[in-house]
């Protein structure tokens, strides 16, 4: 096995898709959002922060990315699982706090299931803050999917 790796990861342009699919899935929903995209590092590579969306929902967003990368699922999956006596309970306390048990953060995988990063959004309820995710995640996947073509021809 050789002593490194070449990983895959999102490109700010990238980023930006994400980004603007998000604001416009927002808008068409009647919210205003913080959107964080993150790559496969976990570090913040784009935010936006559409007028009037809530401050206090601006680390969430970047919090809900990171921890969808990191931990390679939509943070939404720990609903459940965080009560008290549940299998995951005061796992939001790991990471220094930042990891996320609330919906709206979303990996964003290359076609072999590999994160490249993750999306976060926060200011609507958690399935609305999924669902914004959701149009990001979906943005970057047709991007891929065209590259795929481009590449065949």
């Amino acid at each position: 096995m050789p002593p490194t790796a070449t990983i895959e990861t999102l490109t700010l342009e990238a980023a930006k898709a994400v980004g603007e699919a998000c604001e416009a899935k927002a808008r068409a929903i009647g919210l205003v959002m913080n959107i964080a995209v993150v790559d496969t590092t976990l570090h913040l590579l784009h935010f936006s922060r559409m007028d009037g969306a809530k401050l206090t929902s601006i680390d969430i967003a970047i919090n809900k990315a990171f921890t969808a990368a990191g931990h390679r699922a939509g943070t939404h999956i720990y609903k459940e699982a965080v009560w008290p006596g549940g299998p995951a309970f005061g796992i939001n306390h790991s990471n220094g706090g930042k990891f996320m048990t609330v919906g709206g953060g979303l990996p964003i995988l290359n076609k072999s299931g590999q994160v490249l990063g993750a999306v976060g959004c926060s200011t609507g309820t958690p399935a609305q803050d999924q669902e914004v995710a959701q149009a990001g995640v979906d943005a970057v996947q047709r991007l891929i999917h065209e590259q795929g073509l481009r590449a065949k021809l």
